[in-house]
């Protein structure tokens, strides 16, 4: 991507710093320990500033959570900067970031489009760092694209910090030691999911998959399949649809052949809108199969598609990340934040990515050093609170936080085109945490690999 495609931006913004209190002191990290605190690694800052890149799709289906990514990322940077009312770093409970920017040089950030395409995401991070001197690559809502980027980051010596993506390969079998994940993943969903469906449906059902064509549906129909079925559900069919499709009634209709009563649709932003859409026009909500109401699931949610997919997602149960109704003080200052700024409630996409953009800044105060090494050093086996969903661990053996999952449903009688989801069960994170060589994960054979400082 040429340097024409990445968009600078430099928020310096001057303030009070963010107000603290309460919460235990985590350890401080001396960065001493790598080679140079300022030296001996890719893009080390020079001078008063330090550049992010924050690579979202600004194009194609997931380009309105690519939105919603952009807008948090720019308050976290505000915020890290002393501006604004500090969303979350008052209630986070590591008490490094005052809003001095981090290690106290000014946060500026650039900018660019991965179209939802691997190629596109890579070309993008790659002009960030090379051309941009990022220190840190961020981004996502494409599992195939944050699989690509974390690769890249890896390769080039730079800490990711992955946004929107929920496939279990990016922490799984394609998990790399410059690479942390905070969002939550598939197998989560489907362990989180499961007992809710059969509490809701029974035990005796019949489901037909319709999956996005790439690593994120690969690996949430194998988690759903493999939680629904243990439970006693039958799997019918499971069919691939591309990530470009915007018509899916060629694939809706041979559900009606069959003897499913269940739809599953692991599909994400436009693609859900569109295929469940389809499903509704065609009847599916409406149709009796084995004496029993036909059911649709949609097993990841978010706000935005919600949204895009109006009332056809009343009683529809999924399973999200976060949501902005969430009673914590930490959730709620974010919201708040997020709100007075933006004028609507964020999305999982804005949450996860602001998360990420506070949890490097600290680590890298932490560490007392940008040395990916140190910073990496610094995350591993970091337990937090105060950014929404509880208490959560980001555990060293993979680079996957863990923290409690939210199963949710489409509301009968929303108050509003922003109160469209309702939490039905937070499931705590004992129900979702697995081993780190889980078969799911890629076995025993995936592995972090050795951090890689660059140059």
């Amino acid at each position: 991507m040429s340097k024409s495609n990445i968009t600078r931006r430099g928020v310096i913004k001057t303030g009070a710093a963010a107000g603290v209190a309460g919460l235990a002191t985590p350890t401080i990290f001396d960065g001493s320990a790598w080679a140079g605190s300022h030296t001996g690694f890719t893009n080390a800052p020079q001078g008063g500033t330090v550049t992010l890149g924050f690579n979202v799709p600004q194009t194609g289906p997931y380009a309105d959570e690519g939105a919603d990514e952009l807008r948090a990322y720019e308050l976290a940077v505000e915020h890290l900067n002393g501006g604004g009312d500090g969303g979350m770093i008052p209630t986070f409970s590591s008490k490094t970031l005052e809003g001095n920017g981090i290690l106290g040089k000014k946060v500026e950030f650039v900018t660019g489009d991965t179209q939802t395409k691997s190629d596109a995401a890579r070309a993008s991070a790659k002009s960030m760092i090379e051309k941009d001197g990022a220190i840190m690559i961020t981004g996502g809502s494409s599992s195939g694209v944050a699989v690509a980027v974390q690769a890249l980051c890896q390769e080039a010596g730079i800490i990711f910090m992955a946004g929107l993506t929920h496939s279990n390969d990016t922490t799984g079998k394609d998990r790399k030691a410059n690479g942390f994940r905070h969002f939550f993943n598939s197998y989560m969903s489907g362990a989180a999911l499961a007992p809710v469906l059969a509490n809701a449906y029974g035990k005796d059902r019949k489901a037909y998959h319709l999956t996005a064509d790439y690593n994120w549906g690969y690996t949430t129909e194998e988690a759903v399949v493999q939680a629904t079925e243990g439970m006693g559900w039958e799997t019918v069919n499971a069919v691939k649809t591309p990530l470009t499709q915007t018509d899916f009634s060629s694939y809706i209709a041979p559900v009606l052949q069959t003897d499913a009563d269940v739809l599953v649709l692991n599909h994400y932003g436009g693609n859900m809108i569109n295929s469940l859409t389809s499903a509704v026009q065609f009847g599916l909500r409406d149709k009796v199969a084995n004496g029993k109401n036909f059911e649709i699931v949609v097993p990841l949610y978010s706000r935005l598609m919600a949204r895009g997919a109006g009332a056809n997602v009343k009683g529809i149960f999924g399973s999200t990340n976060w949501h902005w109704s969430l009673p914590d003080a930490g959730s709620q200052a974010f919201t708040k934040s997020f709100g007075t700024k933006y004028g609507f409630p964020p999305s999982q996409a804005a949450h996860t990515v602001y998360c990420q953009t506070l949890l490097y800044a600290d680590a890298v105060n932490r560490a007392g050093s940008f040395n990916p090494c140190a910073v990496a050093e610094a995350l591993e086996d970091f337990e937090f609170d105060g950014l929404g969903n509880g208490k959560t661990l980001y555990r060293g053996a993979d680079h996957q936080c863990f923290k409690d999952v939210l199963v949710v449903k489409g509301k009968e009688n929303p108050t509003s085109e922003f109160d469209l989801l309702e939490i039905v069960e937070v499931t705590p994170v004992s129900q979702v945490t697995y081993a780190p060589d889980h078969p799911q994960m890629g076995g025993a054979e995936a592995t972090l690999g050795s951090c890689n400082p660059g140059a």
